[in-house]
């Protein structure tokens, strides 16, 4: 029998498609998963299986083949939990296979079946809308995911919760969008009104500031540099919507958090001046399809 789970990926600020297929024969009993997993996701077997019998379900005496496909996408962590335990309880007739067509599942289970949050929510959330389909996942990650919801995300806080829902006894409520008030009053950062003198300076930041330019200050340590930078968000207005939402989501996947009140303002980040160019962009090379 074959079940057919649809997921997510997480690489940078991306998030591609998994298809988690899952089949079941006959033969031994045994658990095997291809498609490229790491550590972190060859372990999943072991949590699943604990949650799935702690949470009253069956697990299949069987031979089960799991593929995580594109086979040559690299897949890590243990957001593919969720989305494997349902469709092992898809493919042993336990949940309704057709209550999964339209959904998309992320989340990593406990022994016991709880579900735990995830780095990454709000790329997921938005490739999950491009595709037409809901996207569930932890209930800790519902307040991120609600600056991104359009009604189309669902929460739960453990496997059995999911399964209610999928066997239509006790729907899911769709998470709210959460109020995205824009900024008032005074910025909440370090204030250009603080600086005394430096007035060449700070007429660069607010010509700068004024017209979206560039702006490259150099000179001797200690003349205040620093110190004028961390001042430019003061003055900057707020981001909209396409630029929140792509600084939201790099905040989700380094795992700081993202809350809708001053998640519009512009961030301001201070590297180390001995950090090297591949240091401030990143390095490896990932290609998506």
């Amino acid at each position: 029998m074959l079940a057919i789970v649809h997921s997510r990926a997480s690489i940078g600020v991306s998030a591609p498609a998994v298809t988690v297929e899952v089949h079941l024969s006959g033969g031994l009993p045994a658990l095997s998963i291809v498609g490229l997993p790491e550590t972190g996701v060859r372990e999943s077997k072991d949590r699943v299986r604990s949650a799935l019998l702690n949470a009253g379900f069956e697990f299949p005496a069987r031979r089960i083949t799991i593929n995580l496909a594109p086979a040559d996408l690299p897949k890590e962590g243990g957001r593919f939990d969720l989305p494997i335990a349902l469709g092992i309880l898809a493919a042993s007739g336990q949940v309704p296979a057709e209550s999964l067509k339209d959904l998309e599942c992320i989340g990593e289970l406990s022994l016991d079946g709880a579900l735990r949050p995830l780095k990454g929510i709000l790329p997921a959330v938005l490739a999950a809308r491009e595709a037409g389909r809901s996207l569930l996942l932890p209930q800790d990650n519902a307040d991120e995911a609600a600056l991104a919801s359009n009604g189309d995300v669902l929460a739960a806080s453990h496997l059995l919760t999911v399964c209610e829902h999928l066997s239509g006894r006790a729907r899911l409520v769709p998470v709210p969008r959460a109020e995205d008030p824009e900024p008032q009053g005074q910025y909440a950062g370090a204030d250009l009104a603080d600086v005394r003198g430096q007035q060449v300076p700070r007429r660069a930041l607010e010509v700068a500031g004024a017209g979206g330019h560039n702006l490259l200050f150099f000179g001797p340590p200690g003349t205040g540099k620093s110190m004028l930078a961390s001042r430019l968000p003061g003055i900057l207005p707020a981001l909209d919507d396409a630029a929140a939402m792509e600084v939201a989501s790099v905040h989700s996947v380094a795992g700081l958090p993202v809350k809708p009140g001053g998640w519009r303002q512009p961030p301001f980040r201070a590297p180390h001046h001995t950090a090297s160019a591949v240091a401030l962009v990143g390095g490896g090379c990932q290609l998506l399809k």
